[in-house]
Formats: C-alpha cells, sequence, structure tokens
C-alpha cells in the first residue's frame, strides 16, 4: 500500500479513536456500578498499580528516544509499542477503579491545593490532546514517512512525557487521602 494511502486510511480511525477515548472515559468515570446496585468490590488496590505503570511509561519513552538517538531502530519501535501498551493499561485500570471506587478528594489546603489542581488540570487536558499525537505519530512510523513522524515526534514526546510523570505527581499528592 502506498504510503500516502496508508496515512489516509487510518487518518479516520485517528479521529474516531482521538474523540470517542475521551467521550468514553468522560462517560464511565460518571458511572459507578456500585451506585446502580451492583455488588462489586471497589478495586481500590489499582491506583497505586496504575501510578506505576505511568512511570514506567515515562521511563519507557525516554529510553525510547535514547534507543533512536543510538541508531536502534528495532529496539525503539518495541520500546513505543510497550508505552502505548502500557498507557491502554493505565487508561483499562483508571476506568475500572473510577466505576468501582467513590472518587478521592483532595485534602491539601493552601498554595499546595492550588499546585496540585494546576498539575491535574493540565494532565486531563493533555492527555486529551495527546491521544491523536500518538496515534498520527505511530501511523506515521508505520507508513514509514520517517521525515513526518520525525517531525510530530518531537511535539508528542514531551507531551506524552508530561502526562506519565504527572500521573505518578498526582498520584503521590493524592495517595495521603485514599480510604482503603
Amino acid at each position: 500500500m502506498e504510503k500516502q494511502n496508508l496515512e489516509t486510511k487510518y487518518n479516520k480511525w485517528i479521529v474516531v479513536l482521538s474523540v470517542t477515548i475521551p467521550l468514553v472515559v468522560a462517560l464511565l468515570f460518571g458511572v459507578n456500578l456500585r451506585k446502580l446496585g451492583y455488588d462489586v468490590e471497589p478495586l481500590s488496590f489499582l491506583p497505586p498499580i496504575y501510578a506505576t505503570i505511568n512511570g514506567i511509561t515515562a521511563i519507557v519513552l525516554i529510553l525510547a528516544v535514547r534507543a533512536i538517538k543510538n541508531g536502534n531502530v528495532k529496539l525503539h519501535e518495541n520500546l513505543m509499542k510497550t508505552a502505548i501498551a502500557c498507557s491502554v493499561a493505565f487508561l483499562a485500570m483508571y476506568v475500572a477503579y473510577h466505576m468501582t471506587s467513590d472518587s478521592t478528594k483532595f485534602g491539601g489546603e493552601g498554595i499546595i491545593k492550588y499546585v496540585y489542581y494546576f498539575i491535574l488540570v493540565t494532565h486531563i487536558i493533555l492527555s486529551i490532546i495527546i491521544i491523536p499525537l500518538v496515534l498520527i505519530t505511530y501511523v506515521r512510523a508505520l507508513a514509514q514517512v520517517f521525515d513526518k513522524h520525525k517531525k510530530i515526534a518531537k511535539i508528542t514526546f514531551p507531551i506524552w512525557l508530561y502526562v506519565a510523570i504527572t500521573g505518578v505527581v498526582v498520584y503521590l499528592m493524592i495517595s495521603p487521602y485514599y480510604v482503603y
């Protein structure tokens, strides 16, 4: 398949996923199975796991950039697939947690409260923006349009890294307030 056709073929999926994923997450975030009468145990053990996955994602992203800078294309490719898999796993666990558990309120006061909410809000906004960026970057690699891939990867990488790191920071800041 011609490179341009491959990109065009996947563009529809990029748009669909970029819109659908945030909408589904937002809808499911508001669904609490226990409050709807289902007899499910709260998955309260998940936050430290999905925060760890965010940390692993950040490390994998850094290793992937190092791999490509050292000319190790196959390692870079495998690490990027791992980062995507980690992000998907994070998202599944995050949604599962929020569908079975009450949201935790941040209990900090003063300036730390504003710092927390700034980090949280930028994390959420950028986690939505990163979806199409990752997908476009990945499709351009699949299509072997490496000049365009590299150009968007320079935008995608720092945003994705920020989202992964701030996911860990948000967890660490709110973890004292979790009810287990």
